[in-house]
């Protein structure tokens, strides 16, 4: 018989980000990006998958009905006093589950390494702010640590939709209000609750994640009347972001949008996890604040890639930080190799690279 909480035990103690568990392998933790197995736990069964799958559901009917009808699950645990979310899926018809150790305590900005400039930013009394990544690229970390500042040096009414809620904050100087997302939860949809958010007089939406067309425009219709929203999207760069965007409309649609994003969008950071020289994980920042010249490029008839990126470059006084900056900054603080700079990025810009590492190390030196 499997002893999950021994496994969570082990997740604990050597400070796992994600605990791996699928039939015919032993327990794989993530430990700073390396996938290490548990060599005292035994090869998982097909049974013992099952006896998981129940741990972890514990007899909730919603859930279960959820899984068996998408072959799916996103939801969370608890286990001594340490919060985890939780993916279930199915491989041969037999649950594949992936947990997902959440931090009691958020690591503060400096901490964290994001650009003050975001921080900064939540201050606004209306708009649309974005963090942006891929998966693993501590989206979630970022989003929380934002929300926890927030809380503790503005008076404001924060509403979250989160599909699970990771991180239970509690209200200090804001009053927090956090809703589960999904069948049987708080909000069906995550476009029900913003649309529902509208009427709950709150001062800051924070959506956990911008999925599909109906929950942009619902955010986009919170952010017009008035209010500030911070969302999620799983893309890799600042431009990579617009032009997703932009994409979940009708080419008929995309000059309207396209207006109402230039004037609504205030900020997006994208961000990547590189594994460092001495082992730990750090953040590369891209930051793309909004002014005149990036709102004039959204508004184009064809958004190029290229001219964010240049803008981004050229509006670092205003607080955007271009990626190639922060490959380059990491380096020369010698958190990264050369090499793990390099393979970030396209071959075109590898001299840009070269030149700012340069300019860094001359600018240190005097």
């Amino acid at each position: 018989m499997i002893n999950m909480e021994k496994i969570l035990d082990q997740v604990i103690a050597r400070d796992a980000s994600d605990v791996h568990l699928v039939a015919g392998n032993k327990p794989l933790l993530r430990i700073a990006r390396e996938l290490l197995p548990i060599e005292e736990e035994s090869v998982l069964t097909p049974d013992d998958m099952n006896e998981i799958y129940d741990y972890l559901v514990r007899g909730n009917l919603d859930k279960d009905t959820v899984f068996h009808d998408t072959r799916k699950l996103d939801t969370s645990c608890e286990y001594a006093g340490v919060r985890f979310r939780v993916n279930i899926s199915n491989a041969f018809d037999v649950p594949v589950c992936t947990l997902r150790l959440i931090k009691n305590e958020l690591p503060s900005f400096e901490e964290l390494g994001v650009p003050d400039v975001v921080r900064r930013m939540t201050m606004q009394p209306q708009g649309l702010m974005l963090v942006t990544g891929k998966t693993n690229s501590g989206k979630t970390t970022t989003l929380n640590a934002l929300i926890n500042d927030i809380n503790e040096t503005q008076n404001r009414k924060i509403l979250t939709l989160e599909n699970p809620v990771e991180f239970r904050h509690h209200s200090k100087r804001s009053l927090i209000v956090q809703k589960e997302v999904g069948k049987g939860q708080d909000s069906l949809t995550f476009s029900d609750g913003v649309k529902n958010a509208l009427r709950e007089d709150c001062d800051i939406l924070v959506i956990g994640e911008v999925r599909d067309k109906v929950t942009m425009e619902a955010a986009i219709e919170m952010a017009e009347s008035g209010h500030l929203v911070i969302g999620t999207l799983h893309t890799k760069s600042c431009a990579e972001t617009i032009d997703r965007m932009i994409n979940f409309y009708e080419v008929r649609d995309q000059a309207s949008i396209k207006y109402l994003l230039s004037a609504l969008l205030k900020l997006v950071v994208s961000q990547r996890l590189l594994r460092g020289r001495d082992g730990k994980l750090v953040l590369i920042p891209e930051v793309m604040v909004v002014d005149n010249i990036v709102a004039g490029i959204i508004r184009k008839e064809k958004i190029s890639v290229s001219e964010i990126e240049d803008a981004i470059q050229s509006n670092l006084d205003k607080g955007s930080v271009g990626l190639i900056n922060s490959l380059a900054q990491a380096f020369v603080d010698d958190k990264i190799t050369l090499e793990q700079a390099k393979s970030q990025l396209e071959d075109k810009n590898i001299e840009v690279l070269n030149r700012t590492i340069m300019q860094l190390k001359i600018k240190r030196g005097k």
